[in-house]
């Protein structure tokens, strides 16, 4: 009966944490770039899409 609890401890936290895991995921890229150029854009720059994506992989290089 204890490992049968042990199992069902496993599974709830198993299930807690995918559902924690889906509520907090970051947004997907395309979100991200809007939500970038709708920002510049209030700033009063003006970029392309081919510029954003740039910038987003300037941002997310990592430095070696």
């Amino acid at each position: 009966m204890k490992a049968l609890n042990i199992l069902y401890a496993f599974l709830g936290g198993a299930v807690v944490g995918c559902a924690a895991a889906i509520l907090f995921a970051p947004e997907k890229g395309t979100e991200v770039r809007e939500r970038i150029c709708k920002l510049l854009k209030k700033k009063g720059i003006r970029l392309s899409d081919a510029e954003v994506d740039e910038l987003v992989a300037e941002l997310s290089a990592t430095e070696e």
